[in-house]
């Protein structure tokens, strides 16, 4: 290094030809430190005095110029060719001082750095360059991938730098290069990356996605025509195939690139779904275990499994061993004989999973992954997997684990206790049809086992009391806590879960047994400070319920209005709320005290106008609101507490309030909903993406007219019970572009199938119900053409439909997981065999379609299904007169069944009795399986 006191110098002249003025000045790398690099830009000829010995040593190109034998190496001054900014970063970067680097700015100081030959600089740009890349990186998703493309060309003409594009470009999640520019990333980057190792996506899902938005883009480039089928064959073999989720794969099985792989991966799925999970072991008799291997790497924030039945705790542990374990023969030997432990676990699954790696080499650990998604894998053993979480994910946080019924509260406190820092659970199931306020029980069989009673709830290895919430001490860090739909929980297993986590500030228990008791562990703070009233804020400040900002209560009437109201007047920093077919009355909402909600669904209430208002003045940042079914909206509210309110308004003024207060994203509506209303909306909804009306509501044709200029961005449309035509649903397919589900219910018109003959990829969920009587096979063909995307299919009424129909709707649409046919014709008459090429389906409802469908489609469903949940029947449409039931043991996911019955209606008239007779219905059948017990329930009601 050169001292400071060489007084040896050279200037360097740099020209900006770009510079805001005709002026010269002169610096000197003496006072570096002080530039100002925006006044030096300004400039058009800039003079630099630099210390000849720094930029020799510093610099191989000054080295070269200055220091050999060359002519110039005497020269006083010295011309640089080169962008001005740029290069003074190249000095700064001589003379020690920190330089920043940004995606827009890492090329052209990259290849400066190999111009000038800067080694220091060269370094600080590969240091940059790879915490930017990598998912650990405070630089995550900064490389943007139109940047990360001039990268790539740019590592393609400087051989020296290409090691370095190729360490850090596979650290990219695939997140971070699927944006717009996708499409243009050259073959050989996006193949490099999918072969490296450090590989980084969520899921196979994520990755097999991406990969298939390339090839749509990149169709017209991959010339000549074997060219682009080596190309994809080339990228989309590098897939995991085994490793899809079934919904996935069997929907791709029309994608034009994607037809034998996904033929493949749905064979390779059902072939692992044969073998039992206590045998599943068999696996490492296999040569070539990567297909199995979930892409797991250092960078890892995200585990997505989700849709995959075919997932063993045996697969997840094999991709948590080296692989170096799993290629050497004695070792897989060894690894075989240790996981019997884990076979005699997944074949009992009472066992506790402690010890399972007793004997294993130990696994690798994930210290990235936050978060991890099981939900629809049946055949996890639960115990197990949570002792895998723990030593593989130790930062595990957040675990969505839906719709598995053997998630019982014991698995739930283990895993409380297990992974300490587990802050979110979600543990949501279906919702059962059983509600009390809906249903009239004609008879119910004997529960299996015995409920909770209401002094005590057993959980995990401990008997939880119903002490205060105080006297407990907190053994959860949870903070969000999502049970909707578990109805196995009692209100004081919900209570004494609330109590054990003293950090909750999001509960969601919808349509469960939320009542009394955990509305008291949330509120139970307030009894420790004494009845004064001035100590109120204090008081409550103290609760769960102070503190909450998510609380979505919908569907649980075991809440009375005293006790909603003692515990709305708490929620101060509520963002969102779900009080959904609650007894929730106004003067809960005119005390409720928080500003900051952004979602409120009070739909199914007795609330009125003026009390929605109130909360809405109250709450500018409302995004969401949902007041479907609020008969008493049209009505004036009352206060019945006799409380004084700061102001008050009338029904007429909720729309305008909404209006002009509001920034809507999703409404829904009904009683009072009119076109006057919606025009008051019109300033809050230019961005809207989701608008319901059902009954009570009339928008008219004028309104509905309008609505793809009013709410360009709409991606959901509900109307139900409106007044439709062809125009009006031809204008909703040419002008609603991001529309992904669209419901027409019950609606009336002039409507004919033509107004379907416009294509809108988008689309997802399509819901016909009594509003296309005249709909013939002819016109299924077309909707499948111009709607090839959906995944959810309801028709009812559509009765000119014949048994071809069934095979039309698989063969067009084989990735459905919710199909309702209603009033269909003869849909079923001859039999329903074409519907098992839906293999992902969760959801069937088949009812009044013909007498085809046989005894064992129940159980031949579940088997051949093995997502599927849902299932209602009707034995009208029974061929044998009834249906085999299945147990729990061969019902895989099936958690509800209904099958409806009928009674013939005699005439009156007994000339035209025969001709006149004609099913109604008499009563329903319902089967609920949740994680304790199967209940058999007839009801009056058709559900």
């Amino acid at each position: 290094m050169a001292s400071e006191s060489d007084d040896e110098f050279v200037t360097l002249l740099c020209t900006n030809p770009n510079a805001a003025e005709d002026t010269e000045t002169f610096i000197s790398t003496t006072d570096i430190h002080n530039w100002e690099l925006s006044a030096i830009l300004r400039c058009q000829t800039v003079k630099i005095q630099a210390h000849r010995v720094r930029l020799v040593e510093q610099s191989s190109y000054f080295h070269g110029l200055l220091s050999g034998s060359f002519c110039e190496s005497n020269l006083s001054c010295v011309s640089i060719q080169w962008n001005m900014e740029v290069f003074i970063n190249v000095l700064k970067c001589v003379y020690g001082c920190k330089v920043d680097i940004t995606s827009k700015t890492f090329l052209s100081l990259f290849e400066a750095a190999l111009y000038f030959g800067v080694e220091s600089l060269l370094l600080t740009c590969k240091t940059w360059f790879s915490e930017a890349s990598s998912t650990k990186g405070p630089g995550l998703l900064e490389i943007q991938v139109d940047d990360l493309i001039h990268i790539w060309n740019f590592g393609l003409e400087h051989v020296a730098s290409t090691k370095l594009m190729k360490c850090g470009l596979a650290n990219l999640q695939m997140q971070a290069i699927s944006g717009k520019f996708f499409g243009d990333v050259p073959y050989n980057l996006l193949f490099h990356c999918i072969k490296h190792p450090d590989l980084t996506v969520y899921s196979e899902m994520h990755l097999a996605d991406a990969l298939l938005v390339w090839l749509t883009a990149n169709t017209e480039r991959l010339e000549p025509l074997s060219k682009a089928e080596d190309d994809c064959t080339g990228i989309l073999n590098q897939l995991r195939i085994s490793l899809l989720p079934l919904w996935f794969a069997a929907g791709k099985r029309r994608s034009c690139y994607f037809t034998e792989l996904a033929e493949k991966s749905m064979e390779t799925i059902f072939r692992l779904l044969k073998i039992p999970p206590a045998d599943s072991i068999g696996i490492f008799d296999d040569g070539d275990l990567d297909h199995l291997r979930i892409r797991l790497t250092e960078y890892s924030k995200k585990v997505n499994l989700s849709g995959c039945p075919q997932i063993t705790s045996v697969i997840l542990l094999l991709s948590l061993l080296p692989n170096s374990y799993c290629v050497d023969f004695m070792l897989r030997k060894s690894i075989r004989q240790s996981l019997i432990n884990l076979e005699r676990l997944s074949a009992n699954r009472d066992q506790c999973g402690s010890g399972i790696l007793h004997g294993l080499p130990p696994i690798l650990s994930f210290e990235g992954v936050e978060e991890v998604d099981i939900s629809k894998c049946p055949r996890l053993h639960l115990e197990s997997t949570i002792e895998i979480f723990l030593k593989s994910f130790p930062s595990l946080r957040k675990l969505r684990a839906t719709h598995l019924l053997n998630f019982k509260t014991t698995t739930l406190h283990k895993l409380m206790l297990k992974c300490p820092r587990i802050s979110e659970v979600d543990l949501t199931i279906d919702i059962t049809p059983l509600i009390p306020a809906q249903v009239s029980v004609i008879s119910s069989s004997p529960v299996i086992v015995p409920p909770l009673t209401n002094k005590s709830c057993f959980v995990g290895n401990n008997f939880l009391g119903m002490a205060s919430y105080h006297s407990q001490p907190s053994v959860s860090n949870i903070t969000r806590l999502i049970l909707e739909g578990r109805s196995d929980i009692s209100d004081t297993g919900i209570s004494n879960l609330i109590c054990r986590c003293s950090k909750l500030h999001s509960i969601l228990v919808c349509d469960t047994s939320f009542g009394i008791n955990s509305i008291q562990a949330l509120c139970s703070g307030i009894t420790s400070f004494g009845p004064a009233a001035s100590d109120l804020e204090k008081r409550c400040s103290d609760t769960l319920a102070f503190k909450l900002q998510t609380l979505h209560i919908g569907g649980c009437m075991g809440v009375d209005e005293r006790s909603l109201f003692d515990l709305m007047s708490q929620t101060q920093a509520l963002v969102s709320l779900c009080l959904r077919g609650t007894h929730v009355v106004d003067d809960a909402l005119y005390h409720f005290p928080g500003s900051s909600l952004e979602i409120l669904d009070i739909s199914n209430t007795m609330v009125s106008g003026d009390a929605l208002a109130y909360i809405v003045n109250g709450n500018p940042a409302l995004k969401c609101l949902n007041a479907r079914g609020c008969k008493n909206l049209i009505h004036q509210g009352s206060n019945t507490s006799g409380t004084e309110l700061s102001s008050s308004y009338s029904c007429r003024d909720l729309y305008t309030v909404l209006g002009k207060k509001c920034m809507l994203e999703e409404i829904a509506f009904g009683w009072g909903f009119s076109w006057l209303s919606l025009l008051a909306l019109r300033p809050a909804i230019m961005s809207l993406r989701a608008i319901s009306v059902g009954l009570g509501g009339s928008l008219g044709e004028d309104a509905l007219r309008l609505l793809p200029t009013t709410c360009p961005m709409l991606e959901s449309l509900i109307l139900c019970f409106q007044v439709i035509s062809d125009a009006i649903i031809i204008n909703f397919m040419r002008s609603l572009r991001h529309l992904q589900a669209l419901s027409l219910c019950y609606c009336l018109g002039d409507v004919s199938t033509s107004s379907f003959k416009n294509s809108i990829a988008n689309l997802r969920k399509l819901r016909l119900e009594r509003v296309t009587p005249q709909m013939t096979n002819n016109d299924l063909v077309v909707l499948t053409q111009n709607c090839a995307s959906l995944v959810e299919f309801s028709l009812v009424g559509c009765r000119l439909l014949n048994s071809d129909s069934l095979r039309l709707i698989s063969q067009g649409w084989p990735g459905l997981i919710s199909v309702h046919l209603e009033d269909c014709g003869e849909v079923t008459a001859t039999g329903v065999s074409y519907l098992f090429n839906c293999r992902a389906l969760e959801d069937i409802l088949l009812r009044h379609n013909g007498p085809g469908i046989p005894s064992s489609f129940i159980l031949d469903a579940a088997s051949k299904m093995p997502m599927l949940r849902q299932l209602a029947l009707d034995l009208c449409d029974a061929c044998e007169g009834d249906f085999d039931i299945p147990n729990d043991g061969n019902r895989y996911l099936l958690s509800i069944v209904k099958i409806a019955r009928c009674k013939f209606q005699r005439s009156t008239n007994i000339y035209f009795q025969e001709t006149h007779r004609r099913p109604v219905h008499k009563d329903t059948l319902v089967l609920v399986w949740n994680a304790q017990n199967l209940n058999s329930t007839v009801v009056k009601e058709r559900i």
